[in-house]
C-alpha cells in the first residue's frame, strides 16, 4: 500500500482554528496553457483548470482563455518548475505528463477525510513513492506552513518525441472542504513540445504513450 501524507498534531490543532478557505496556486514556469489571474484562477476543474457553472455560484462556466503557449523541451533533460502558492493550505503537489491525450492524465489521488460541520474534511492523500508513467513526481513540496517564496524544482523529461504533450500539476489540499469541481485538488497544465535527444536511448516506459515514439530506432 502506498503511503498517505501525514499531518502532525500541531497542524491539526492549527487547522481546526483556521477559517475555511480555498488554497490557490499559480503556474509560473513553464507557461500555463490558460490565462491565470493573480490567484491562479480558474484552476478548480480537472484535469487542467477552469470552473464549471455548478461551482460558479450562478455564474457562467469559465473554461479559461487559452494562451496558446507551447514550451519547447529537450527530451532526457530537466525542466524547471516554478509555482507560487497564493492562498495557503497544507498539502503537496503532483506532476504528470500526457503525451497523446489529456485523458491519459491520472485521476486525482484518493483522499482520506474526516467528518466536520461543513461536510467531508480532507486529512491526507495517497502519494506514489515510486511514480511511473504518466506520473513524473509525487509528494512534491509537502508542507504544513506558509511559504512566501515560490516553490521551485527540476523534473526529468522522458526522452521521447511528442509534438504536444500536456504537463499537469495538481495541488492536494489537506484540512479543506470538498470543492464542487476539484474535490480536494486544484489543477494547472502547460503544453510542451518534446524533442528526443538522438544521443540518448528513447525511454521505453513511454514508447507506447508517445505520439511519435520510434523515429530514432531506424
Amino acid at each position: 500500500m502506498r503511503p498517505f501524507l501525514s499531518l502532525s498534531f500541531a497542524l491539526a490543532a492549527t487547522a481546526a482554528m483556521a477559517p475555511f478557505a480555498g488554497a490557490h496556486f499559480r503556474l509560473l514556469e513553464p507557461a500555463s496553457w490558460i490565462e491565470e489571474n493573480p490567484l491562479g484562477d480558474p484552476q478548480k476543474l480537472g484535469p487542467c483548470g477552469g470552473t464549471s457553472a455548478n461551482a460558479a455560484k450562478g455564474k457562467e462556466a469559465n473554461p479559461g482563455k487559452a494562451t496558446n503557449a507551447v514550451t519547447k523541451v529537450q527530451g532526457g533533460q530537466k525542466l524547471h518548475i516554478k509555482l507560487q502558492e497564493t492562498v495557503f493550505h497544507p498539502g503537496h503537489y503532483r506532476i504528470a505528463l500526457a503525451v497523446n491525450s489529456r485523458a491519459e492524465l491520472p485521476a486525482d489521488p484518493p483522499v482520506v477525510t474526516r467528518d466536520s460541520d461543513k461536510g467531508p474534511w480532507s486529512v491526507s492523500a495517497r502519494i506514489d513513492t515510486a511514480p511511473k508513467p504518466p506520473v513524473l513526481m509525487d509528494g512534491l513540496f509537502a508542507h504544513t506552513s506558509k511559504q512566501m517564496d515560490p516553490w521551485e524544482t527540476d523534473v526529468m523529461m522522458p526522452n521521447i518525441n511528442c509534438p504536444k504533450c500536456t504537463l499537469q500539476i495538481i495541488q492536494f489540499m489537506a484540512e479543506h472542504g470538498r470543492n464542487p469541481d476539484g474535490d480536494f485538488s486544484y489543477h494547472h497544465c502547460a503544453d510542451l513540445q518534446i524533442t528526443a535527444d538522438p544521443s540518448k536511448p528513447l525511454d521505453r516506459a513511454w514508447l507506447t504513450r508517445a505520439a511519435d515514439p520510434l523515429p530514432n530506432l531506424k
